[in-house]
């Protein structure tokens, strides 16, 4: 997994409420166990209509996403996350997450960020924005004047800032659990 501390991007708009998973990835590309390839068919569905706003050139170069309410919804399937890192989003920025794609994400490197509706509505309005995310300081800078707070789980936190998953963690963990083994002998 790749570190995260800050992202300077500009934002795509997904203005949509309640996307499930089965929309951001559809279950007929659910047999593939590698995670590369899967941004090909990021909303595939709806790509397939010319005017959809993914198909604009512009987007490709947006590595935040700004989804609807209750973005993520549906089944569990960690696909959903690994299409989204693999078209070349790495945040998602709503005013809820679905709870499984939430843990999910931040388990692949992509981060959920749930701010305040006036802040949703503001960043809804403007496609294209340039924002910057400033994951140490959980801080979301939309303007030099405007600058928002988030909250995302400490462990979560600091896999990301660090780039481990759940596993490297326990890993890197390996001399202190060999420490605390032999002392309880």
């Amino acid at each position: 997994m790749n570190r995260f501390t800050t992202l300077t991007s500009t934002i795509f708009v997904l203005p949509l409420d309640n996307v499930d998973t089965d929309q951001i990835i559809p279950a007929r590309f659910l047999t593939t166990t590698v995670k590369e390839g899967l941004g090909a068919n990021l909303f595939v569905d709806w790509r397939s209509e010319s005017d959809f706003s993914l198909n604009d050139p512009v987007a490709k170069n947006s590595q935040i996403l700004v989804a609807g309410d209750n973005f993520g919804c549906g089944s569990s399937r960690e696909h959903a996350p690994w299409a989204l890192l693999d078209f070349g989003f790495r945040a998602v920025i709503s005013t809820s997450i679905a709870d499984i794609f939430k843990n999910n994400a931040v388990k692949n490197g992509l981060l959920p960020i749930e701010v305040e509706n006036d802040i949703h509505q503001f960043l809804l309005s403007k496609p294209g924005l340039e924002i910057k995310i400033d994951l140490e300081n959980c801080r979301i800078f939309v303007s030099e004047k405007r600058v928002e707070t988030f909250i995302i789980d400490g462990f979560a936190r600091h896999c990301m800032l660090n780039g481990v998953d759940q596993l490297d963690f326990l890993l890197d963990q390996n001399t202190e659990i060999s420490r605390f083994e032999s002392s309880s002998t």
